[in-house]
């Protein structure tokens, strides 16, 4: 299998291409722009073994140049502007990339319609605020996305739906819940939370700190991925979650106590705009393909926790105040 990786060098990416370099003989090309977010860095351990070339999904030429040169059986497309922060204060680099970038990537695959199947990376957040339902979204329940990063990568689906009913093109979606663990960006709660203690500043929570979420650790998700590719249907959703919610202030409050500081040590911070409270997915379709997550929550956060202390010459390049040490980022 040859797979081409697009934001291979980014959080998830990476550690999938790590789990499919150390699990299989797939042949594997990374094509990432390295923004803020991809680095090399992330691949440190596995970049003699796989190839890679910088690039920008939404460059057409240059995107359809390597699909030509390196003739992938699979386009596993990670590549994506992710951080609701940063969609709030600047919406446009979300648009171009989480839409104008899936639709890039559609037009170079539609040329090459019988020799390729699209699996793109998307997120639970395209269902939107569940708080008052009750209920666990489906992979056939309507998107309702809130911000405009989740707004984005709905876009984003709904094209490649699109294309898949109107062309014919071979697709598989999958939508994980919130991801955590090592080579996270900084600017995401956890690696957040931890980094702000090491520098002696509390960690902020936004609102109330009730917003719950579901937490994957990233390799689960990269487990996940791989099951798709291999046991999965063309033109299927499939939800990724752990079945692990908890709250936000939850989550903060185990990463104190694993660092030796008081639960009261954190400060509540004014609500993030158009915040989700609730984000819940139902995940019998990908269960019943046989995967299931190996690492429990309290588990995956001690080894994070650890694996920042330890690497802090991963993440010490890439603090940025507005994001990381101040204490609103909007």
């Amino acid at each position: 299998m040859r797979v081409l990786v697009t934001g291979g060098a980014g959080f998830i990416g990476s550690s999938f291409v790590r789990y499919i370099v150390n699990t299989t003989d797939w042949e594997v090309l990374v094509y990432d722009k390295l923004t803020y977010a991809g680095r090399l860095e992330n691949l440190h351990d596995v970049i003699d073994r796989i190839g890679f070339m910088r690039g920008d999904i939404a460059d057409e030429e240059q995107f359809g140049r390597v699909l030509t040169e390196f003739e992938p059986d699979v386009v596993v497309n990670f590549a994506a502007e992710t951080h609701v922060d940063r969609s709030i204060n600047e919406p446009a680099p979300f648009m171009r990339t989480n839409i104008i970038g899936v639709f890039t990537i559609l037009e170079a695959i539609r040329k090459r319609i019988d020799q390729i199947v699209l699996l793109h990376v998307s997120t639970d957040e395209v269902y939107g605020d569940l708080w008052n339902t009750g209920k666990e979204a489906t992979e056939s329940d309507p998107l309702n996305p809130s911000s405009p990063y989740s707004a984005s990568k709905a876009s984003g689906d709904l094209l490649i739906k699109a294309y898949g009913r109107t062309y014919g093109l071979k697709y598989r979606i999958v939508r994980p819940c919130n991801n955590y663990g090592p080579y996270q960006h900084v600017e995401k709660l956890i690696p957040r939370t931890i980094i702000r203690i090491l520098h002696g500043k509390p960690p902020v929570i936004y609102g109330d700190g009730s917003q719950i979420r579901d937490w994957l650790y990233v390799e689960d998700t990269a487990r996940a991925i791989h099951v798709v590719l291999e046991k999965g249907v063309d033109g299927e959703i499939y939800n990724v979650c752990g079945g692990m919610a908890s709250t936000v202030k939850d989550i903060v409050v185990n990463i104190l106590e694993s660092m030796g500081k008081p639960r009261d040590y954190l400060v509540y911070g004014k609500s993030r705009p158009g915040e989700d409270r609730r984000y819940a997915m139902k995940c019998d379709k990908i269960r019943n393909l046989g995967w299931a997550p190996h690492v429990t929550l309290k588990e995956g956060l001690k080894i994070t926790v650890k694996w920042y202390i330890e690497n802090r010459w991963w993440w010490r390049p890439l603090l940025d105040k507005r994001y990381v040490l101040a204490d609103h980022p909007w």
